[in-house]
Formats: structure tokens, C-alpha cells, sequence
């Protein structure tokens, strides 16, 4: 039995915090007490923390929730078993299912109703997952970026545990999931560049810029990463969470060029550049990868930044076309085909509070369109 002072240390974080010291030998992105970026993190000092949290709390624009949920193509378990492999399909934020070779993998899967540590408090969900957690296939692969809320949701982990091969996680992200119970047999942790085969297909975990954390004490006590996932000639670039930085050249240059780049637009702001990137970097970090298609991510299903919930898809369709960047917008649920990608319809648009709020990037992005 788990004595309370065991479940106090994890709840606050210190049994991360100590797990993350103990692989400091075994990796280069850990300086012997936390886990660090190759470019170093500006000092924001508390005034600019506590004018972050003062800002988030209670100076929110209006329409960074929509006034109605978003349209969603409702999925079937009949409906994956017929797909052609290479389909990939956006559940929601950064939860993506791939079926690959037959079998399918699923990326930070968060199917709560809410990316927090509390049921009844924190962002809660948009709209509902396109399929439910009880209906999705077995899967052959769970891979994980890194151990926020909104990317690792713990209830969803252990639900998906007895149907779930193997899942793939940064360095000591896998040791949270086996102090959850899952089984360590499952579980393979890898550093930066480092690569894991599983049948066919080739992962490699690539840098990203970022940080870590589940609680008060345990902050960057585990890694954060990018995924590269290869199928013989196909090639797909999962960002996770970053700024933008030099790895995202350094990673097309070794491991590209990408089919499709999957690479988070939302829940960003001019406050925090250095850990999430503006629309701007995330076509430019597409662009260092030697991307083909570019799919925008981490958008569309919580709350997490002071920008109108659609913005994120506004101005990156916009800036995407302006630079000659082919860009794909499936629905939530919709298929979508990672060797022949759609362009997909601007389905936030039709929200009801969409475009009144959306104007001026869909201006935009109209004057783009033309210039195609």
C-alpha cells in the first residue's frame, strides 16, 4: 500500500524530480539537476511571471471559446478497419491517430474532459474526441512529446494500457507511466537522436524547445521531443511542443525532407515566445524542415492562450499560401491522406462566433488564395 507520505511526494513532484536527477548520466540535455534546451531560457523574472498569470486570469479576449462546439466527423471503429494505411486522422489538440501497415498509433492522447490535474477545473474540451476511448482499435504504439496536461492525460493512459503494445516516450516520461502502472515491459525511453524500431517503422525522438512538469517541484524533470516517424519511402515530422529554434533546420537537414509536418499553431503569445511559436515560425519551421504538406496542431480543442480560439487557423492558412506552403486543415475526425494530403475546408469559419473574429486573416488568406 502507498503510504501518504509516498503519495504527497508525488503529487508535488518530488519523486519526478529525484527520477530526473538519477538520469543525468545518461543524457546530454540534463546539466545534473534539471533537464535544458540547447539555447538557454531567458530570465522573465516573477514581475513578468505574475503579469502572465494576472493577464491569463483576468484579461482574456472574448471568443478564445467557441460559442458552439466545432464541427467533428464522427468516427467508427468500422470506418478505421476500412482505410487504406497511411490515413491519419486529428482527434483533437495534439492527439493523432495513424494507421500505418495495418496497425495504428496514437500521439499525446488526451481524451478528458478537461488539460488539468483537476476534474472540475482548468481548459475543458470544445468538442467531444471523434471517436470514443472505449471504441478506438487495439494499438500497436503510443507516442508520447512530453508530460504536460494537455499532451498526457493520465486517466486516458491507463484506459488505453491493455490494448497498447508498446508506447514511446522521452526519458523520464516513461518512468511517470510505469509509476502508473504500466507495464515497464511496454515502455522504451529514448534521449534526443536517438531511434527505436517497431516492425517496419522507424522512430526517432528529435529535439525540440520546450520544458516539463506535472506539479510544484518536478519542472523539467523529465525531457521533452519532436518524433519522427519514417515508413519506407514516407517520412512524417511530429512537433510536440517548441519555439522555434535552429534544430528544426538541423533535424530537415539529417532527417528529412518530410512528407507531412504536423507542427503546433495555438496557444501561443507574444509573452511566451520562447517555449510555443507564433504562426509565423511554425511555416518557417515547416519550411527548415523541408516539409511537403504542413498540418497545423495543438489547436481547436482547449483554451490555452489569449488569442480568439480560430486565430491560430487564420493566420497560418494565410501565411502558409502567402510563402507557397501547401497546408492541410482536416475536421476533427476527417481523413486525411498522408501520401496524397487535401487542403481540407475552412470548416472554423462555420462556427457562429467565427467570423466576425476571423475578418482580417481571412482577408488574408483570400488575397493568398488568388495570388495561387
Amino acid at each position: 500500500m502507498t503510504s501518504f507520505t509516498d503519495r504527497i511526494s508525488r503529487a508535488l513532484g518530488f519523486a519526478a524530480a529525484e527520477r530526473g536527477r538519477a538520469l543525468s548520466n545518461a543524457s546530454p540535455q540534463h546539466d545534473g539537476a534539471r533537464f535544458r534546451n540547447v539555447k538557454p531560457r531567458p530570465e522573465e523574472g516573477l514581475g513578468k511571471t505574475l503579469r502572465i498569470i494576472w493577464n491569463v486570469l483576468f484579461n482574456k479576449p472574448r471568443n478564445t471559446v467557441p460559442t458552439q462546439p466545432p464541427i467533428v466527423d464522427t468516427l467508427t471503429r468500422a470506418q478505421l478497419d476500412a482505410a487504406p494505411d497511411r490515413s491519419l486522422y486529428r482527434l483533437g489538440h495534439s492527439t493523432i491517430l495513424f494507421k500505418l501497415r495495418g496497425e495504428y498509433w496514437l500521439t499525446d492522447p488526451v481524451f478528458g474532459e478537461r488539460a488539468s490535474p483537476f476534474r472540475r477545473m482548468g481548459p475543458k474540451r470544445f468538442h467531444a474526441p471523434p471517436i470514443a476511448l472505449a471504441d478506438l482499435p487495439p494499438l500497436r504504439g503510443v507516442i508520447l512529446s512530453h508530460d504536460h496536461y494537455d499532451h498526457l492525460d493520465r486517466d486516458t493512459v491507463l484506459a488505453l494500457a491493455a490494448t497498447t503494445e508498446v508506447f514511446l516516450t522521452p526519458l523520464g516520461v516513461g518512468d511517470r507511466l510505469i509509476e502508473w502502472g504500466i507495464d515497464a515491459s511496454k515502455v522504451r525511453q529514448l534521449d534526443w537522436w536517438q531511434s527505436a524500431r517497431v516492425g517496419e517503422l522507424l522512430f526517432t525522438a528529435t529535439p525540440a524547445q520546450h520544458f516539463s512538469g506535472r506539479s510544484l517541484f518536478d519542472g523539467n524533470s523529465t525531457l521533452w521531443a519532436s518524433w519522427v516517424i519514417v515508413d519506407d519511402e514516407l517520412r512524417v515530422f511530429f512537433s510536440g511542443d517548441s519555439g522555434y529554434f535552429d534544430g528544426f533546420r538541423t533535424i530537415g537537414e539529417r532527417l528529412g525532407p518530410f512528407d507531412v509536418t504536423l507542427i503546433e499553431t495555438g496557444a501561443y503569445d507574444a509573452q511566451w515566445p520562447y517555449v510555443h511559436m507564433q504562426p509565423e515560425e511554425t511555416v518557417q519551421a515547416h519550411i527548415d524542415l523541408r516539409g511537403r504538406w504542413l498540418a497545423p496542431i495543438h489547436n481547436g480543442t482547449f483554451d490555452l492562450a489569449m488569442h480568439p480560439w480560430q486565430e491560430p487557423f487564420e493566420r497560418v492558412t494565410g501565411l502558409a499560401l502567402a510563402r507557397g506552403v501547401a497546408v492541410a486543415t482536416p475536421r476533427m475526425g476527417e481523413r486525411l491522406d498522408l501520401e496524397a494530403p487535401q487542403r481540407g475546408e475552412r470548416w472554423w469559419r462555420e462556427v457562429a462566433d467565427a467570423p466576425k473574429a476571423a475578418s482580417s486573416w481571412r482577408m488574408c488568406a483570400s488575397r493568398a488564395e488568388s495570388v495561387e
